[in-house]
């Protein structure tokens, strides 16, 4: 390896080559302010556009100051990161980004969590010379079904270009315009909804201000709260409850489920139920499609598409609809979880009630914008009166508990409601990335089998590498598995299955990195995989302490089948818990 002496701040140290100045700081606890610079490590994704220029740096010998993001180490190279030079540069390039940057901070949805806010406060501004004649770039409001677009707030970090583009690969966005209407706008068209976005909501997730924020669906669901004519039931998804403590000043990968109950319950919800009871369900409908297309093909049914392809995440389905839709017989057709809870509240639960549907609101508490996406689609309504009628991210959950009044450290550990918050350790971890093919391979091999999997753990599907495979033994049948999180490196793995090179059975898809636990409604995790790491831990902690594990073993499960559904993939089953999928290339300018 080879190794580069430099000396930063009169501190001498040896990096690798190719380190840049930033990291060389970084490790030997020099600190320099960033603003467009991110950088997750694990899942190889770094922007260091060197654009916005706070984090300039002094190099002996050199004349102008040097980013230090983008500016590699040289041998016996000396560097000054605080001088009044530097201090003064870093001020006047902040002071020239606020002179274009609205002042509604009070009221911005981003305040308290904005990047550029808490950098003016560390640079001491207080007043924007020159603010009262700065020409002010001007842009109307962009809304699509999830996600707000504020150009006027955009400061060219250019972030989310590089989860959209680079990471995703998406292209939904790009640079365009000069000067002080430069700005990162949707790639083909003037809106979001007429882009390929697919709302997974990643650019949300790393902008430092409010230029692209989710669309807030909480006063809607304070309104049927208040209506005493609504029966308003909730659901939690299996990510919620490993960050929402996040938000409350708890360690990350903090289990807070008991409390979170409780919390929606001093909300006002008339029933809080656990969207894990839904990935149960959804293993029982996808397990037995796998089973039955890997049946099929056996016997060499050539008509049968392998591999199948789980149907858990919008924001991949999305994706999936608009760059590959010559595959639409690919995937299963099993619902999403919050879509096949949606689908059994308002039928099953609904009768059990005696509540009409029109009278029921359901409301889901969601790590990912795509939901909110998701819950509009037409297919998943009867007569025009949707399975889930709104959706509402971590974020939001924790804004609303805040708004409340509510003290959420002290709260006591609260239960779900049944029989739809009964769930198991399969349930769990769907929120993690593997965590949707791990659950299925628990139920598909007793299925198949008929014996009992004595071991439930297949660490062999964990990890966080974007594209991940492994091959599981079905008592003697070898089933290989996919496995990739992240859309680019989604895209990996369907190329290969619409050229036909695929050798897999199954593969496991989630759009977002680490899967639904950075998911694009979570607490910002700012690039720290370690964030990641520890809310996924926590998922698999909640897995290990649940009596049952296995999703198949759900008594209300099986309940839910033996009194209504029948079996699994039956004609009723079918009806509620099935889906279809779109061409949306058609609709959408795409960049191939």
């Amino acid at each position: 390896m080879d190794t580069i002496k430099l000396t930063i701040d009169n501190k001498q140290l040896e990096v690798e080559k190719g380190t840049s100045i930033y990291n060389a700081a970084k490790s030997i606890g020099i600190d320099i302010p960033v603003l467009c610079y991110m950088s997750m490590k694990d899942l190889c994704i770094e922007n260091k556009p060197a654009g916005c220029r706070i984090c300039v740096v002094e190099v002996e010998g050199r004349r102008n100051l040097a980013p230090s993001c983008s500016t590699d180490c040289q041998d016996n190279m000396v560097v000054r990161t605080h001088t009044p030079r530097v201090l003064n540069a870093r001020k006047t390039v902040l002071e020239f980004i606020l002179s274009d940057h609205p002042k509604d901070c009070l009221v911005c949805p981003k305040s308290g969590h904005c990047e550029l806010q808490d950098m003016a406060v560390k640079m001491g501004i207080r007043k924007i010379p020159g603010e009262e004649i700065a020409e002010m770039s001007t842009y109307r409001l962009d809304t699509s079904p999830s996600i707000i677009r504020d150009l006027d707030k955009c400061i060219m970090c250019r972030r989310c270009e590089t989860m959209c583009n680079e990471v995703q690969t998406v292209g939904a966005l790009s640079a365009v315009n000069r000067g002080f209407y430069a700005a990162v706008a949707p790639a083909f068209e003037q809106n979001l909804e007429h882009s390929p976005c697919t709302y997974c909501g990643q650019c949300v997730a790393v902008c430092p201000t409010g230029a692209l924020t989710e669309v807030d669906h909480t006063p809607e669901v304070m309104t049927h709260l208040a209506d005493p004519k609504k029966t308003v039931v909730v659901q939690t998804a299996p990510a919620v409850r490993a960050a929402l403590g996040e938000e409350f000043g708890l360690e990350p990968g903090t289990l807070v489920t008991g409390k979170m109950v409780t919390a929606l319950r001093q909300l006002g919800f008339d029933y809080v139920f656990d969207t894990d009871f839904a990935a149960d369900l959804t293993i029982m409908e996808e397990g037995t499609e796998l089973l039955n297309r890997l049946s099929a093909h056996l016997k060499g049914d050539k008509e049968i598409r392998l591999p199948i392809l789980t149907s858990c995440c919008p924001g991949w389905v999305n994706f999936f609809e608009t760059y590959f839709p010559d595959l639409k017989n690919v995937p299963s057709t099993s619902k999403s979880p919050q879509q096949m809870f949606g689908a059994i509240a308002k039928s099953y639960f609904a009768e059990k009630k005696e509540i009409r549907r029109e009278d029921m609101v359901v409301v889901s508490i969601m790590p990912c914008l795509a939901k909110k996406y998701e819950c509009q689609r037409d297919e998943f309504s009867v007569d025009g009166n949707p399975d889930v009628d709104l959706s509402i991210s971590t974020r939001e959950l924790a804004a609303f508990i805040k708004q409340a009044n509510i003290d959420f450290d002290s709260l006591p550990e609260g239960e779900f409601d049944n029989p739809l918050g009964e769930s198991t350790g399969a349930g769990v971890i769907f929120g993690a990335t593997g965590g949707v093919i791990e659950a299925a391979a628990r139920t598909a091999y007793e299925m198949h089998t008929g014996k009992n999997l004595e071991k439930v753990d297949f660490e062999q599907l964990r990890g966080m590498d974007g594209v991940r495979e492994a091959t599981v033994d079905f008592d003697g049948l070898p089933i290989n598995i996919g496995i990739a999180h992240g859309l680019g490196n989604a895209r990996k793995l369907l190329d290969d299955v619409r050229s036909g090179k695929s050798k897999y059975h199954a593969i496991e898809i989630m759009a977002c990195p680490g899967g639904c636990i950075g998911g694009g409604g979570q607490p910002q995790h700012h690039g720290q995989t370690e964030i990641l790491k520890a809310r996924a831990a926590a998922i698999y902690t909640e897995d290990k302490n649940k009596k049952i594990r296995k999703s198949h073993e759900n008594p209300f499960i099986k309940e839910l089948y033996s009194t209504y559904l029948g079996e699994p993939n039956s004609e009723l089953a079918h009806k509620l818990l099935h889906t279809k999928y779109f061409d949306k290339k058609k609709k959408i300018i795409v960049n191939q």
